[in-house]
């Protein structure tokens, strides 16, 4: 299986690169660079018309990572896109590329960390029997985004499955309060984010309830951490056309 990495020389796409090179079955293919200006993205086709990879994974930017996926539908190229800071629209731009490739498979996952993905599991099977759910995200300072996309999964995955269960709204006297103070609200389930220096990626999900409280934490200490998944994602995306939003539906629960 030939594997093309858009993004190749930032910290992800570099550590991509090492585990596709290392993995047996999978051969490096084009190493795409991220520069909005100056992307050659016409690497994804051969000479012949035929795409030259079999599978991209992409670690790009967010401002041009739907360009970056579209591309890859286009030339008939399934991807594996780890970028954060998708909105409905966004994939709802992918969506509209799958409908002429109907072939081609997107995995678009918050988070390629296993540890991370059970631990999104945890939250979505505890939420419900807690009465207050709040999720705190911490990342190096570098990161663009905020909430990270992993967080605003999380807290989806924790409202539907308090919505599924009949939960009643959590409890908040809040009267006032500095802008910001209560965190991002993603579907009713506040979002708190930390930025800095001597982090990588880590998540906590604070669950409470009378007389107790449970913390589930997911710790990321080196990228490393993240391979794994991009593997399993990179072995599955073909058998599953269209577009799939979550590592968790690659997995067997």
């Amino acid at each position: 299986m030939r594997v093309a990495v858009i993004g190749a020389r930032g910290r992800m796409g570099t550590a991509v690169c090492s585990a596709v090179q290392a993995a047996p079955g999978l051969e490096l293919g084009p190493r795409i660079d991220v520069d909005p200006d100056s992307d050659d993205l016409s690497a994804l086709t051969g000479a012949d018309g035929a795409p030259a990879a079999d599978v991209a994974v992409v670690f790009s930017v967010p401002d041009v990572v739907v360009e970056h996926t579209v591309a890859c539908v286009r030339a008939g190229v399934h991807a594996v896109v780890g970028t954060t800071g998708w909105t409905e629209d966004r994939l709802d731009a992918v969506r509209a590329a799958l409908a002429q490739a109907p072939e081609v498979g997107v995995l678009v996952a918050p988070n390629f960390a296993l540890g991370a993905v059970l631990l999104m599991r945890f939250a979505a099977i505890a939420a419900p029997y807690y009465t207050s759910v709040e999720v705190v995200e911490l990342h190096h300072p570098d990161k663009v985004d905020a909430p990270s996309g992993t967080a605003r999964h999380t807290a989806a995955m924790i409202a539907a499955a308090r919505t599924a269960a009949g939960s009643s709204p959590m409890p908040d006297a809040t009267a006032t309060a500095l802008d910001g103070a209560r965190g991002a609200d993603v579907d009713g389930v506040r979002v708190h984010s930390v930025r800095l220096r001597g982090l990588v990626a880590h998540e906590e999900v604070l669950l409470g309830g009378p007389g107790e409280i449970l913390t589930l934490r997911h710790d990321s200490l080196d990228r490393s951490s993240f391979m794994p998944g991009v593997l399993v994602g990179v072995r599955r995306v073909a058998s599953r056309p269209g577009l799939t939003v979550g590592l968790e539906h690659y997995l067997d629960f």
